[in-house]
């Protein structure tokens, strides 16, 4: 029964051997939040660069196109140098074979692993989930994400990890099979910023935003328009109001 739990914890991240519930995330200010929130976009393009080196080995983004990144400020060819950088399954050719080619603007960012399986066998039985949309799937997921990034240390006295496990209080069990992917200086960006991992957790975090909202500057604009003409429709109703009453009397 015993090796029976400790495969799963092997197999599943989530099971834990550490009593309790995940602690509350950090409470970080992010430029995005609140009704006039927008992207930092520097910080995205930075974010970019810590997905590209160190998350893109085991995390997917499947939701988002190397045509996208135009929009926090890369160049077409930039983007295209990724997209070129990995390679897509076409075909059939004239032969009637498939064959792999650089990947272009219009694909979406190819996955590390081929399938699941692959996945999960390239990394002791876990599977690494896709980024897409993890900044959506958590509540207070900004906070969660950075927490879970930089909360990785030693566990205390009385809390035994289960074999391939890493201790992290922000993780629902405090138990996860994801080792410390940000150390200091593991990426070297490219416009000189320091890559402590404090920079890079809340560059991450820009990026992984962006890529669950990119509409969401432009929601914000147009909630803020709305309010706006819903503020001058209701004075001038209130208004024309008065000169009704006032006509009346």
């Amino acid at each position: 029964m015993r090796r029976l739990v400790l495969a799963l914890a092997v197999l599943v991240p989530g099971l834990s051997f550490a009593a309790g519930e995940a602690d509350a995330p950090k409470n970080i200010e992010w430029t995005f939040s609140g009704p006039f929130g927008t992207f930092d976009l520097p910080a995205a393009r930075r974010g970019l660069q810590v997905y590209l080196d160190v998350c893109s080995t085991c995390h997917s983004l499947r939701y988002v196109a190397y045509r996208n990144l135009t929009e926090i400020g890369l160049t077409e060819d930039q983007a295209k140098a990724i997209a070129a950088s990995h390679e897509v399954r076409d075909g059939p050719d004239e032969t009637g074979a498939y064959f792999m080619r650089p990947a272009g603007l219009a694909e979406k960012f190819v996955p590390p692993f081929a399938n699941e399986q692959a996945a999960r066998f390239a990394n002791g039985g876990a599977y690494p989930p896709d980024l897409s949309l993890m900044y959506k799937a958590r509540p207070n997921g900004a906070n969660y994400v950075y927490s879970l990034l930089t909360g990785y240390g030693e566990p205390p006295a009385d809390v035994e990890l289960a074999p391939g496990m890493n201790y992290n209080p922000y993780f629902p069990g405090h138990q996860t099979a994801m080792p410390q992917p940000l150390l200091d200086d593991i990426v070297q960006y490219a416009d000189g910023t320091p890559a402590t991992l404090d920079n890079m957790a809340r560059d991450v975090v820009q990026f992984l935003a962006w890529a669950a909202e990119p509409n969401l500057p432009t929601r914000h604009r147009m909630g803020f328009g709305v309010l706006i003409y819903l503020i001058i429709l209701g004075g001038l109703l209130f208004a024309v109001k008065k000169q009704v009453w006032r006509d009346q009397h």
